[in-house]
């Protein structure tokens, strides 16, 4: 006779990431979440320079698509498509450094993920063509599920565009150009439309119809509750049956 074992979830933590335009509040709501939260969970920056207390690989790849982009907010250096790549490398540095977090049952916040990357970079291939660029942000994050699997739980913050532009250029004391302040408006407003296409992953908390006290706790409340029955961490590229990253289990069922 065949049984077929049923396995309890596995006990890492959830990958969780804060995504939004600049100037929405998204770091500074997250962390008052977490101040509630008894157990806080390990908050990963936009983009991880540091491993083990020493810059890191991470820090090299942004630091160049900085320079490559003359300083743009946006990290435009004009090559769309090979940026997406080396953001994408980024976010995948980025796991590596919190895998330790994860495995021993630790949440884990990134300020900022792939989400990001897909909606900026797809804006830049298909300039002034809304619906292509929703689909190939919707592509770009297909591609970026080959690299790392994707964030358990996705927050997104959303607000007026003209609103955290004013935040945005008062916190980096800057003046955004008007052509930079239209990418931020398609941006947000691309956002949007990427959440609607998978509402099991994104939380979505939008600034125009909530304060920053029920935003906080929207966001402490889905940081919560983002443990419940999590399936293991596998590498995309690795196929059917590959070992978790956190557990090390198969991701096959066994029988006996």
């Amino acid at each position: 006779m065949t049984i077929t074992l049923v396995r309890p979830p596995c006990t890492r933590g959830p990958l969780i990431s804060a995504d939004g335009l600049n100037g929405v509040g998204k770091t500074y709501l997250t962390n008052r979440a977490v101040e509630a939260v008894a157990d806080p969970p390990l908050m990963l920056d936009e983009f991880s320079e540091w491993v083990n207390g020493r810059p890191g690989l991470g820090g090299a790849l942004l630091r160049a698509l900085y320079e490559a982009s003359a300083g743009d907010p946006f990290l435009r250096g004009g090559t769309p498509m090979a940026e997406a790549l080396l953001l994408l490398a980024i976010k995948r540095h980025d796991l590596d450094t919190v895998i330790p977090a994860l495995s021993g049952g630790r949440a884990v916040v990134e300020g900022r993920s792939v989400d990001t990357t897909a909606v900026c970079q797809a804006l830049l291939l298909h300039p002034g063509n809304p619906d292509a660029a929703l689909q190939a942000a919707i592509g770009l994050l297909d591609l970026a599920a080959s690299y790392r699997p994707l964030p358990d739980l996705t927050i997104l913050v959303t607000d007026d565009a003209s609103k955290a532009l004013e935040r945005a250029q008062r916190r980096d004391r800057c003046v955004f150009s008007g052509e930079q302040a239209d990418f931020m408006r398609e941006a947000g407003t691309l956002f949007e439309r990427l959440a609607a296409t998978d509402p099991v992953r994104y939380r979505v908390v939008d600034r125009r119809h909530v304060d920053e006290y029920e935003a906080a706790e929207q966001i402490r409340s889905w940081i919560q509750g983002a443990d419940a029955s999590l399936g293991c961490l596998v590498e995309p590229w690795q196929g059917p049956g590959a070992a978790c990253l956190c557990c090390g289990r198969r991701a096959t069922g066994e029988t006996a």
